[in-house]
């Protein structure tokens, strides 16, 4: 496998992306499709002048310059059979033949969460982006948004004040900077995280490339958070096509009387989830996700094993959050959050951390509507 070859297909006139993964998976490989006879082209639906183009390995040359040019930049190529293709990304309906990525590849495979928005927010999606990205980032999720000013920008910036990761996902060239003023943002994402695109090395920001990419940005994604969108913005592409690719939906509900909330609580009167803290992010998650993020706060070694300190006797292992929850909780009745918060003298945010951390360890279980019970 040479990533010339999917680049190549990539440059073909009149082959898309789709196009290009069926003649893929018919002939085996991007070298094969550029092997193929025109008889055998033309027999998978293509029209004579294109089967030609690909006899003719038209895009090969262009090619060949965009892998100098990556290198130039300091750009890895991450074709779609790499190893270090994201697999979540290779579930959706046309995911890029190749993805260009400047920082750390690995991060793409692991669990992340789309946060995205509006350009001109106001101070309270400001806000609640920040937060939320960094309390998400701070329990292992990935922040994935699009590096535009606004929404976007913070949701970057919350992760990365925890010291978290975070994703970039350009409608340019990975060598182009935009909006100029995110190029300290867009530096330190490729330090810490990675800053991605399938766009060729110089593809200026023209706007029909951010439809485009917005299926990416959902594609990574286990779920899209929609924090602040107008009737007609972009953000809620993402959100219908994170519907699409069968990811969660999540909106933050806002202010009635501004035209930026539109979008969430339109998106949550069509039964998107509601979301006001990053538990409810988490809890649409499958459980093998959630027990991979919120691993036993605390581990004992016995008998050459590792094991969960609750695993047995869990009264005694908890610590002193964990007790004050688990302590008001009941084996014959369930009680709502909000109960919860009402009899606990903690902190909201570390009682749902408690919480979740009990339910992941196997001594809580969650009821439809925020109800909690206990298990032992």
């Amino acid at each position: 496998m040479t990533v010339q070859h999917w680049l190549g297909l990539a440059r073909v006139d009149d082959v898309g992306v789709r196009t290009a993964h069926k003649l893929v998976e018919h002939f085996g490989s991007p070298e094969a499709v550029y092997a193929a006879t025109l008889t055998a082209l033309e027999g998978c639906g293509l029209a004579g002048r294109v089967a030609q183009r690909l006899r003719a390995g038209s895009g090969l040359a262009e090619a060949e310059r965009e892998v100098a040019a990556a290198e130039n930049c300091g750009c890895k190529l991450v074709p779609f059979a790499s190893d270090e293709y994201p697999p979540l990304l290779k579930q959706i309906a046309d995911p890029p033949l190749v993805l260009y990525v400047r920082g750390d590849a690995g991060i793409l495979s692991r669990h992340a969460v789309a946060l995205v928005g509006t350009r001109r927010p106001t101070a309270y999606g400001s806000s609640v982006a920040h937060r939320l990205a960094a309390d998400l980032a701070q329990r292992g999720l990935v922040i994935v948004s699009g590096l535009a000013r606004g929404i976007d920008s913070a949701a970057h910036r919350g992760a990365l004040e925890v010291q978290g990761k975070t994703v970039g996902v350009l409608g340019c060239g990975v060598d182009v900077t935009y909006p100029r003023e995110n190029k300290r943002l867009t530096d330190q994402i490729i330090a810490s995280g990675a800053v991605i695109s399938e766009f060729p090395i110089g593809t200026s920001p023209q706007p029909e490339n951010f439809p485009i990419r917005n299926r990416i940005i959902s594609g990574l994604a286990l779920g899209a958070v929609i924090v602040e969108a107008a009737e007609y913005s972009g953000s809620l592409i993402t959100a219908r096509l994170a519907s699409e690719q069968d990811r969660e939906v999540y909106a933050v509900p806002g202010n009635i009387t501004s035209a930026q909330s539109f979008g969430p609580n339109l998106l949550i009167k069509q039964g998107a989830k509601l979301v006001d803290n990053w538990m409810d992010v988490f809890e649409e998650f499958p459980a093998a996700a959630r027990a991979q993020l919120l691993p036993p706060a605390r581990r004992t070694e016995h008998q050459g094993r590792t094991q969960p300190l609750f695993e047995s006797q869990p009264a005694s292992g908890l610590s002193e959050d964990h007790k004050a929850v688990y302590g008001v909780l009941r084996t014959d009745q369930a009680a709502f959050i909000d109960s919860i918060f009402a009899e606990v003298a903690l902190p909201q945010s570390r009682i749902l951390s408690a919480v979740l951390e009990l339910e992941m360890n196997g001594l809580v279980r969650q009821l439809p509507g925020k109800n909690f019970i206990r298990k032992l």
